[in-house]
């Protein structure tokens, strides 16, 4: 016979509550927390190690201060990065893979050479062929699909275009931040709302009132960013529609209908405002450089030969080249419905609870309201998930384009070998991701600027946009930092409405510093082994676009009341 109390109490005891402070320091548990992430990025940033040695480096920093310092059983940190890790690889690494793979397919049947023929003739200005890569048609692939996957795409097309790495990857980066909060068909939003009770709704209304400010900033930030003062000023008119045909759309969406199609809307009317406009409207100054106003790297002169089939057939030439991103957007798009989902994972969708970690770990107060056991469910949605239509796409795509089957299974191979380090990076960064998440290193960071009393909603919005540099998705950081945020805001007469909507909207900037990002783009750009480079030039964009963001929420909070949503 089973002896039910004796097993009851073994269960209990292999259960373990994190711990917040566990020098009996602040300040000193504080910087323990820290050490992970200063060793990750240190290592990128400052001593330039290449990203799977600097993940390999955090990961390990990681696993001894959680076992050491928070008195994490061994068992559940390895078993929480072991987690990371694999999610790395799935969904994360499957979406990378896929997204390269479908760029090597055009690349090698020259078909990029006709896209970059088919953008110089909308716009030879490589100023304006940025707009409307990275900003505009970036913003769509966020809101169908996010995960990494627009900066994937827009850095592909970049390279393909002839921007230089550098160019390709950080302006990428810089370009995908005002669409995050709604990306993934309101992803973010949506695991806001599930684990703080706050009405959907409203949390989708209020980021609508924050992000609109920087969807009019940031194309103007992405042009200076590339080309300098004068060189943005000069195609102004043309930032300015981009811009205004993104916003509008966006607060009136989010505000009146929900978070689910705000981005897919706002990009469709930033992508059609733009490309009429450039129909009526040319720059004075034709902008051919390719590569950052400060970067030293030669100037890319191709834009200035046009093919003359391109001259023969122009509307061919125009559509052929974007047929594989066509079939991409409308896959994706139809991947990430709700109602598609749900089918393919009606078919199959295992999901595999984590070994020794599963409802083991126990967040417990500040951090929550009562004490409560995290979930540690791998998900293994491989119809719906969408690398899953990233890779239909690909092979709808390879068709389209005549490739024979075993042409296709020798391209997936090359990408293969192209992406095995940067899918071994992912996978490090996420282990560091879960293992700081796990063990409460990351609450403990948290706790830090819940502290800051009357400047917290300046600090709660930089604690969102530090949630993404620590887990690469604000849907992650939202699951993280939600209910702390609306703990702190009710303890100090704060709206939760206000500062989880900020914990989202500051999250969106931490977008481009997070290592799976940077990785995401090194790889799609050809350029891994730079993402110190990268990580150093978007670095201090991601800062002062967070801190506006928090300055924002502070006037919301204490100046402009009327904007918050109640």
């Amino acid at each position: 016979m089973i002896n039910i109390r004796g097993l009851s109490e073994t269960l209990s005891r292999m259960t373990w509550s994190q711990v917040y402070d566990p020098l009996g320091n602040v300040v000193l548990s504080t910087m323990m927390a820290a050490l992970p992430i200063v060793v990750l990025l240190g290592s990128l940033g400052v001593f330039r190690i290449r990203a799977h040695f600097a993940a390999l480096l955090g990961l390990g920093t990681s696993i001894a201060i959680a076992a050491i310092v928070f008195r994490m059983p061994v068992q559940m940190t390895i078993a929480s990065a072991a987690y990371g890790a694999a999610y790395g690889l799935f969904p994360i690494g499957w979406i990378v893979l896929n997204v390269i793979f479908l760029y090597q397919l055009g690349n090698e049947c020259g078909l990029f050479d006709q896209l970059r023929h088919s953008i110089t003739g909308l716009t030879e200005d490589r100023r304006l062929q940025l707009l409307l890569v990275a900003f505009s048609f970036g913003a769509f692939i966020e809101g169908a699909c996010g995960f990494g996957t627009p900066v994937a795409v827009t850095g592909a097309i970049l390279i393909g275009l002839g921007f230089s790495p550098l160019s390709a990857s950080g302006l990428s980066l810089i370009a995908n931040t005002a669409p995050v909060a709604f990306g993934a068909l309101g992803a973010p939003l949506i695991g806001l709302q599930g684990v703080t009770g706050l009405d959907l709704k409203q949390l989708s209304a209020m980021v609508g009132r924050q992000l609109p400010f920087f969807s009019l900033i940031v194309p103007f930030w992405l042009i200076w960013a590339f080309a300098g003062f004068r060189g943005m000023i000069e195609i102004w008119p043309a930032i300015l529609v981009a811009a205004v045909a993104f916003a509008v759309p966006q607060f009136l969406v989010s505000n009146f209908h929900g978070p689910w199609l705000v981005d897919v809307v706002a990009a469709f009317a930033s992508i059609a405002a733009l490309t009429t406009f450039l129909k009526f409207w040319k720059p004075k100054n034709v902008w051919r450089n390719v590569t950052i106003s400060n970067d030293d790297k030669p100037k890319n002169e191709a834009s200035e030969i046009k093919s003359q089939s391109a001259i023969r057939n122009p509307k061919s030439a125009f559509l052929r080249p974007w047929l594989p991103w066509i079939i991409l957007s409308i896959i994706v798009f139809i991947w990430g419905l709700p109602q598609v989902k749900t089918f393919f994972d009606g078919i199959a969708a295992p999901k595999i609870p984590v070994y020794a970690l599963d409802k083991l770990v126990q967040r417990v107060p500040p951090v929550v309201a009562k004490a409560a056991p995290e979930n540690a469910i791998f998900n293994f949605n491989f119809l719906s998930a969408s690398g899953s239509g990233i890779f239909l796409a690909a092979i709808i795509a390879g068709f389209a384009m005549r490739y024979s089957v075993s042409g296709m299974l020798r391209v997936y191979w090359k990408t293969l070998k192209i992406v095995r380090y940067s899918l071994l990076t992912i996978a490090g960064m996420m282990a560091i991701g879960f293992s700081t998440r796990y063990s409460g290193m990351d609450a403990t960071l948290g706790l830090a600027f819940a502290k800051t009393g009357w400047f917290y909603p300046f600090f709660g919005t930089m604690l969102g946009w530090m949630g993404v540099a620590l887990t690469g998705s604000d849907t992650s950081s939202n699951v993280l930092f939600g209910s702390l945020q609306k703990i702190t805001a009710t303890q100090l007469g704060l709206n939760p409405i206000l500062m989880g909507a900020a914990n989202s909207s500051g999250g969106v900037m931490g977008k481009m510093i997070d290592a799976q990002s940077i990785v995401v783009a090194s790889t799609a750009t050809r350029w891994y082994g730079h993402e110190g480079t990268i990580l150093r030039y978007v670095f201090f964009h991601s800062l002062a676009l967070a801190a506006l963001v928090g300055v924002l929420v502070l006037l919301q909070a204490y100046v402009f009341k009327f904007m918050i949503v109640h």
